[in-house]
């Protein structure tokens, strides 16, 4: 069951969380970042495997992930699921829902995940008053349209063993924004998801793993990804089709 958490003075807030580099706007003033803390008023924690909003639930926030992992799915009629996106620390979730209120997929924690709570209306005041935080704003739902416009460039134009190289340096970069190594990570999805995120069957994932720990690209140790030939992930993507 999740289970929120009301956010006092003894909290930590926006101004001295590590994950502030991230997440916060750039170029504001230490009155401004203060002011923050009355966008993030609670926290949410979700156990693993639980759900945190599901499709066609009212939507009046928006999330930025402070620990562990979600995982963003939709579904058909015919309950065929797709996964649209993995958002790590520092990450924001939700933006889709902001144009029409409602959710427009499912919200589900990969691992125990605790998000910070940032209200809709909120936002349009504060951000009213604090223009880098529109600005920020304005940049997340960029990099939220550009994120799907790769993914949909990669389930119609990548071969499959580009997908998973691009997934892979897709996931190191963002493991190193975080303070982590950009070589050794630890993915909290499994095969199969990472194989419906990326259009391909879990046969095909797996093999491609074996193949690229087979030719020395990576080295597997369970979850743990470790990259051992960068280049020749991104080599993999200047290849065309023979």
């Amino acid at each position: 069951m999740i289970k929120r958490l009301l956010l006092n003075e003894e909290s930590i807030h926006c101004a001295n969380c590590m994950l502030g580099h991230i997440c916060m706007p750039h170029g504001m003033g230490s009155e401004d970042i203060e002011r923050l803390a009355e966008l993030v008023k609670e926290r949410i924690r979700i156990p693993k495997g639980e759900f945190l909003y599901r499709i066609g639930h009212e939507a009046n926030a928006i999330y930025s992930i402070r620990t562990g992992t979600i995982k963003t799915h939709i579904e058909n009629h015919n309950g065929h699921s797709q996964i649209t996106g993995f958002f790590l620390p520092g990450e924001v979730f939700g933006l889709d829902s902001m144009a029409t209120g409602q959710h427009l997929s499912h919200a589900v924690a990969l691992e125990d995940t605790e998000v910070c709570v940032m209200h809709t209306d909120d936002l349009a005041t504060l951000s009213q008053q604090l223009p880098p935080l529109q600005h920020q704003i304005n940049r997340l739902l960029t990099g939220e349209i550009s994120r799907s416009h790769q993914q949909l460039l990669s389930l119609g134009a990548l071969r499959s063993e580009q997908r998973l190289a691009s997934f892979l340096l897709d996931m190191s970069e963002r493991f190193t924004r975080l303070g982590y190594s950009s070589q050794e990570f630890r993915l909290r999805m499994s095969r199969e998801e990472i194989g419906n995120y990326l259009g391909l069957t879990l046969e095909t994932t797996s093999r491609l793993f074996s193949r690229f720990q087979k030719e020395g690209l990576i080295q597997i140790q369970q979850r743990t990804i470790k990259i051992l030939d960068r280049s020749a992930l991104f080599n993999l993507l200047k290849t065309e089709d023979a």
